[in-house]
């Protein structure tokens, strides 16, 4: 098995408890006797978990192979969802959160480092499209699961199984990761100096203002990447909340709808990342972020159950490509630099992808499940406003 396809693999796999939380919670805070709320506290729990792991594998990268980091980060999910499955405490499911977040978090960082170096367009969608397929996997199985009375315990040990038996396979494969290694390396080497000689960043051409637009635009990309994730997460997370309580959904059509929304994410993926392969990134990426506001206005808008559905899809759809296309796009951006701003941008990813899920959860703790839709129409214009900054400051 090549490391494109154990790459799509593991994202797939990874993907299924990650898309399917905010599903099981009603049930998991009916057992351990909390709030809806409490959810952000467990989302906030593995923040500082998935920054730490995601910063420090990047610098890991460097002198340790990705195929045992890949295989130690399979194995701390897996661990992490047989402690949830076993919790009898919210204590318990917060250190599981935050075990999850640390091996999560180093699959996350390694496959897009990995990926930005040495795939395609084409190629990088099609591994962040395996996410969607396995976040579109997950919702089905754990309705499956629910309705055959396994309980939320018995989805999250299944999950667990799965999980474990990729960090095996990982462990096993190891050494695939390492084919063509030096020569990527040499291939970017020759890149970086390539773009430093066309673009007259070099030591000796002002290399004070060099490296601060360098740094402004890997600081742009970290807080557009923040933003853009963390809205993907909190309607991932909250869009079963939101359909049931606040748009009256049965629970199994709401979780067929969360299964379509990333349904979707794979799609978008997969057709974007081919059309991106034609007509470049850049314009892909631009129509991507302005779809974005549409999906969200459709599911704010007064109406029927069903319109609010289409607009999940809608974002769904439009976010899928812009995670792997900013990724691809990130050495062009700032050069040399290009691996540490990819770690970086990962760990961003970590910071949005919990951070806002848990505002979040506090706002509609207070106003009730309708207010995910208004929220994140304000988040999807805050979005377009910093990737139009990220324009300027490269520009």
């Amino acid at each position: 098995m090549s490391a494109f396809a154990l790459s799509c693999l593991t994202y797939l796999c990874a993907a299924l408890p990650g898309s399917t939380f905010g599903m099981l919670w009603p049930s998991i805070r009916l057992s351990v006797h909390q709030p809806v709320s409490a959810l952000g506290v467990v989302l906030f729990a593995g923040v500082l978990t998935s920054v730490a792991a995601s910063a420090v594998t990047g610098r890991l990268l460097s002198r340790v192979a990705p195929g045992p980091l890949l295989a130690l980060g399979a194995a701390l999910v897996s661990a992490s969802l047989v402690m949830e499955a076993a919790a009898g405490a919210l204590w318990v499911i917060v250190i599981g959160s935050a075990v999850f977040s640390l091996g999560f978090g180093a699959i996350n960082s390694v496959l897009n480092v990995y990926a930005a170096g040495r795939f395609s367009a084409r190629d990088i969608n099609w591994m962040h499209a395996s996410y969607g397929l396995g976040a579109t996997l997950g919702p089905l199985l754990v309705t499956a699961l629910l309705r055959a009375a396994t309980g939320w315990r018995g989805a999250a040990a299944a999950m667990a199984a799965v999980l474990a038996l990729v960090a095996v396979l990982l462990a096993v494969t190891r050494r695939r990761w390492n084919d063509g290694r030096e020569r990527a390396a040499a291939g970017r080497q020759e890149a970086a100096a390539g773009r430093a000689e066309s673009e007259d960043v070099s030591p000796r051409a002002t290399p004070g203002g060099a490296a601060s637009r360098r740094w402004a635009v890997i600081a742009a990309g970290i807080s557009f990447i923040t933003v853009e994730i963390g809205i993907e997460s909190a309607t991932g997370t909250w869009g079963y909340v939101f359909l049931t309580a606040g748009r009256g959904l049965p629970a199994v059509v709401a979780g067929v709808a969360v299964s379509a929304y990333w349904a979707m994410m794979f799609a978008g993926r997969a057709l974007f990342g081919m059309l991106a392969g034609r007509l470049g990134a850049s314009p892909v990426l631009a129509g991507s972020v302005g779809f974005v506001p549409l999906g969200a206005l459709l599911m704010a808008v007064p109406g029927p159950a069903p319109v609010a559905v289409a607009g999940m899809m809608v974002l769904g759809l439009a976010a899928a490509p812009i995670f792997p296309l900013l990724t691809l796009t990130t050495g062009d951006r700032v050069g040399a630099s290009g691996s540490t701003a990819v770690a970086l941008q990962v760990a961003a990813s970590a910071v949005g992808g919990a951070a806002v899920p848990s505002g979040i959860g506090v706002v509609i703790g207070a106003a009730g499940a309708r207010a995910l839709a208004p929220a994140l129409l304000v988040l999807s214009l805050a979005m377009g406003g910093v990737y139009w900054l990220t324009l300027r400051v490269r520009n």
